[in-house]
């Protein structure tokens, strides 16, 4: 039994160009290197990672140190692989040529987003923890991965991107160099509402709203006489993706404007019409024959 364990062990499955033979036990060999390799790679840039996390290091270059750590590993445990095997380097040029020429062809797309992942995380215009708008959707970069980037939009649900359309295409970054954005709370009122006191109940609702900063300065814009409202635009700054989100923001001030407005007797617009008729002739009455027979009743 373990004579023919031996005659399978040094079984010579096939012979490289230049004599180099390949058996069975230095297959097995390898794949069981490679497999330990792997493990050994993922959990060295776990170690990496878990110590990174507790310095002041950006999320997106804790990732990235340990990416590269972990294709470091590979590439150690390759070339040992070839020891093992008894291939110099040198011998497998041509084979290596020919592969990669085919794998080339064969994945053009894998290879590009392979590499944008790379530049990605080089350049880096996209950064795990950021806030991006990318065509219709909006939400925060979770992952930047060999072939696509993971983002968690903000109704919850997870995109793939490919890496090379976060290259090629246009992408917003509301928090690439800080974490300010401006926005606007819009409000009409009716007619004949006192429009400077107006003006002030709303910058006190903006500014007694915690998340809003204080620079740069709130302000309140009288925008515009509308059809139906006297519209007034407050603009204001906060922090993206702070305790609150922003349409949580947006709320908290509308509900402040509300309450301001019940206290003072500021009337909030909605769409009306005035009629005119005219009294210098006769209205004409008409009666359908349905109507008609409900008088009769």
């Amino acid at each position: 039994m373990w004579e023919q364990a031996q005659v399978i062990w040094a079984f010579n499955l096939f012979t490289l160009p230049g004599g180099y033979t390949i058996s069975v036990g230095k297959l097995a060999t390898v794949l069981l290197l490679f497999a330990a390799g792997y493990l050994v790679s993922r959990f060295a840039g776990a170690i990496v990672g878990r110590r990174l996390s507790r310095t002041k290091l950006r999320p997106d270059a804790i990732h990235a140190i340990q990416r590269i750590v972990f294709f470091v590993f590979l590439t150690l445990i390759f070339f040992v692989a070839l020891n093992l095997l008894g291939i110099p380097v040198t011998a497998l040029a041509f084979v290596m040529g020919a592969i990669a020429i085919g794998v080339g062809f064969g994945t053009q797309n894998i290879v590009n987003n392979f590499i944008s992942g790379w530049i990605l995380l080089a350049e880096r215009p996209v950064r795990v923890d950021d806030f991006i708008e990318f065509d219709t959707w909006m939400g925060t970069v979770e992952r930047i991965g060999n072939r696509s980037t993971r983002i968690r939009r903000i109704d919850g649900v997870h995109l793939l991107v490919p890496n090379s359309q976060l290259l090629e295409r246009t992408v917003v970054n509301w928090t690439l160099i800080d974490r300010e954005i401006r926005s606007v709370v819009r409000v009409g009122v009716a007619y004949g509402s006192p429009v400077r006191q107006v003006s002030q109940l709303i910058l006190k609702a903006v500014t007694d709203q915690p998340e809003v900063k204080p620079d740069p300065v709130p302000r309140v814009v009288f925008e515009d006489f509308g059809d139906n409202a006297l519209v007034f635009d407050a603009y204001f700054w906060c922090d993206l993706g702070g305790d609150k989100a922003l349409f949580e923001i947006r709320s908290d001030i509308r509900l402040r404007i509300a309450d301001h407005f019940n206290e003072h007797g500021v009337v909030v617009a909605f769409p009306q019409r005035d009629i005119h008729l005219d009294a210098s002739s006769p209205l004409k009455v008409q009666l359908h024959d349905n109507a008609r027979e409900s008088l009769d009743r």
